[in-house]
C-alpha cells in the first residue's frame, strides 16, 4: 500500500533544528494505511463530517498532517443520544459476549501496532520506541478488561430475618463521557473505555485537540472488531470548541458518568458542571511527584530510575518525577552519575528517527512554561549543569539543575517537560515534609536499601502510587490514581471496572421458612 502523505501528496518539509542531528534535516512522511487515518467523527457506527475542520500538526516540524472534523455541541449531543440508545441493548449482552468483542479489539490493535504507533509519533512527537510501548500498554487494557468483564460479581448477604434473602447486584451506570489528554492519546482511552465497555456501559470519547488521530484509529478498529453501533463514539473538536462540547458531555441528563484525565484546574471545572445532574465522576488529575534518594540507596539504580521516570515522553507524563530530593551523603555522586547518563543516553530529534529518545514538547506554550521554570530557578540561585536551552520550535534540551530550593517554581508546580531539579536534604523527616508539601499526590518514588526506612516512608508518602526502587510503574493489573487534588477514583486493576458500576440492593421477601 502506498504511503499516505498529508496534507497533500508530498512529504513534510524539513526545518532547521540547531543542535539536532543532521538526519533531522530531511522530509518526514506519515506512512499509515488509509483505513486507519480517519478524519471524521465516529457516531452511531458511522463516519460523519462536521461543518468545519481543524488542523492537526506534527509538533516536531509544525507541519499540518491532517484536517479533522471540528465537532460542536450538536454533534456531541447526537453522539450522547446514540450512546444512550445503544446502552439498552449493550447492557443485555452477556459478560462473555462483551469479553469476546474486547478481545477481538485487542487482537486488532496488536496486529496494527506499527501503524498505530506512527500516528502517536506524528501527532504527539513521542519517539517511535515509546509509541510502540504505548500501543502495547494501550492494548493491554482491552485484554485485561476483556477478562475482568467475566468477573463482575455481586453478593448474597446473610439475612437477619428468615422470610427474606438479601442480594447485592452490580449493574452498568449507563452512558459515560470520556475526556482524554494528548500525552497518551491511545492508552488513556483504552484504560477508561475498556473498563466501561466491560461493565456494560456505552461511551462518547472527546480526544485532545492535539491528538485526535489515535482516537479515530481506535474507532476504526472497534468497528472492525464488531463493537455495535453507538457503543463507542468519538467526537473530535478544536480548542475553540472544546468548552461547548465539554459542557454537553458533562451536563446532558442522558450521561450518567464522566471520566477525565488532565489538569487539576480543568477537572474542577468539569466537576462543577457535572454536579447539577449529580453524575458519577472519575478524575485523574495533575501530579508533582517527589523522587527521594536516601544515603543507603544503590546510586546506579537510582540514576536509572531517575532517567526513566523523568525523561519518558520528554517529561510529559502525569507520573513523571518532578522534585528530586537527594540526601547529602550521596548528593555529589548522584549528580555526577546522572549528568553522565544524560550525556550518554539522551538524543533530541524527530520521533520517527530510530536514535531519538527525546522528541519535542507538544507545543510552543509547553516549551515557554518549561523555560520560565528554568529562568526562575536560575534567578534564585540554581545552577544549570546540563541543557537549559530551547531549540527551534518546541524542542527543549534535557536540563539538570543543582542547588535547587523549595521556593523555586520547579518545586512548587508541575513542569511537564524535561527539567530535572535536584534538592539536597539531610534527614528523613525533612525529605518527607518537602515531599508531602503539595496539594496534589499522584505518584512518588523512593530509593533506599534500608527496608525499615522504605516501609516508614512509603506509608507516610501522601500519594496514590509509590515506586520503591523502581521508576516505571504503570501496568493494567495495578490501580492508577491519586489523593488530595490529584483526582477521584482508580483506573486499571480489578477496581477500575467498579467506577462504571452501581450496586443495587434487592430484598427478596415473603419467603416461607
Amino acid at each position: 500500500m502506498s504511503p499516505v502523505c498529508v496534507p497533500t501528496t508530498r512529504c513534510f518539509l524539513p526545518r532547521v533544528f540547531p543542535g539536532l542531528p543532521p538526519a533531522m534535516q530531511r522530509c518526514f512522511s506519515l506512512d499509515v494505511p488509509a483505513p486507519l487515518l480517519r478524519t471524521q467523527s465516529y457516531v452511531d457506527g458511522r463516519w460523519l463530517p462536521a461543518a468545519s475542520v481543524f488542523p492537526v500538526l506534527d509538533p516536531a516540524t509544525g507541519r499540518e498532517i491532517a484536517r479533522v472534523a471540528d465537532c460542536g455541541p450538536a454533534e456531541a449531543r447526537r453522539a450522547v443520544e446514540a450512546a444512550y440508545r445503544a446502552f439498552s441493548s449493550w447492557k443485555q449482552f452477556t459478560a462473555k459476549e462483551r469479553s469476546i468483542l474486547l478481545r477481538k479489539w485487542f487482537d486488532l490493535m496488536t496486529l496494527h501496532k506499527e501503524d498505530l504507533a506512527k500516528l502517536i509519533t506524528f501527532e504527539s512527537g513521542k519517539p517511535m520506541k515509546e509509541s510502540l510501548g504505548e500501543i502495547t500498554y494501550s492494548a493491554s487494557f482491552l485484554e485485561w478488561f476483556s477478562e475482568e468483564a467475566r468477573r463482575v460479581y455481586g453478593d448474597i448477604v446473610p439475612s437477619p430475618a428468615k422470610d427474606r434473602k438479601i442480594f447485592l447486584l452490580k449493574q452498568p451506570v449507563g452512558v459515560a463521557s470520556i475526556i482524554t489528554p494528548w500525552n497518551f492519546p491511545s492508552a488513556m482511552i483504552t484504560r477508561k473505555v475498556g473498563a466501561a465497555l466491560a461493565a456494560g456501559c456505552t461511551v462518547v470519547v472527546k480526544p485532545a485537540e492535539d491528538t485526535p488521530l489515535s482516537a479515530l484509529a481506535l474507532a476504526e478498529l472497534a468497528d472492525q472488531a464488531g463493537i455495535p453501533a453507538g457503543v463507542f463514539n468519538v467526537v473530535p473538536c478544536s480548542k475553540e470548541k472544546t468548552p461547548s462540547v465539554g459542557q454537553i458531555l458533562c451536563t446532558d441528563p442522558l450521561v450518567a458518568k464522566i471520566s477525565f484525565t488532565g489538569s487539576t484546574a480543568t477537572g474542577k471545572v468539569l466537576l462543577k458542571m457535572a454536579a447539577d445532574t449529580v453524575k458519577k465522576a472519575s478524575m485523574e488529575l495533575g501530579g508533582h511527584a517527589p523522587f527521594i534518594v536516601f544515603d543507603s540507596a544503590d546510586v546506579d539504580m537510582a540514576v536509572g530510575g531517575a532517567m526513566a521516570s523523568k525523561f519518558r515522553n520528554s517529561g510529559q507524563t502525569c507520573v513523571c518525577s518532578n522534585r528530586f530530593l537527594v540526601q547529602s551523603g550521596i548528593y555529589d555522586r548522584f549528580m555526577d552519575k546522572l549528568g553522565r547518563a544524560m550525556d550518554a543516553e539522551l538524543r533530541l530529534g524527530h520521533g520517527s528517527e530510530p536514535d531519538t529518545t527525546q522528541g519535542p514538547l507538544i507545543n510552543a506554550r509547553a516549551a515557554e512554561k518549561v523555560l520560565h521554570q528554568i529562568s526562575d530557578a536560575v534567578s534564585r540561585g540554581a545552577k544549570v549543569l546540563r541543557g537549559g536551552k530551547r531549540l527551534d520550535g518546541s524542542f527543549v534540551e534535557p536540563t539538570l539543575l543543582s542547588d535547587v530550593t523549595t521556593d523555586m517554581l520547579c518545586l512548587q508546580e508541575e513542569t511537564f517537560g524535561p527539567v530535572l531539579p535536584v534538592l539536597r536534604f539531610n534527614s528523613e523527616e525533612e525529605a518527607l515534609a518537602i515531599a508531602n508539601a503539595s496539594n496534589v499526590g499522584l505518584a512518588g518514588y523512593l530509593y533506599s536499601q534500608d527496608v525499615s526506612q522504605l516501609w516508614r516512608v512509603l506509608e507516610a508518602m501522601e500519594t496514590g502510587i509509590v515506586g520503591v526502587n523502581e521508576g516505571l510503574l504503570s501496568t493494567p493489573e495495578a490501580t492508577f490514581g491519586g489523593v488530595k487534588q490529584s483526582g477521584l477514583g482508580r483506573e486499571g486493576s480489578k477496581y477500575g471496572i467498579e467506577e462504571y458500576l452501581e450496586v443495587k440492593y434487592v430484598c427478596f421477601g415473603g419467603l416461607k421458612p
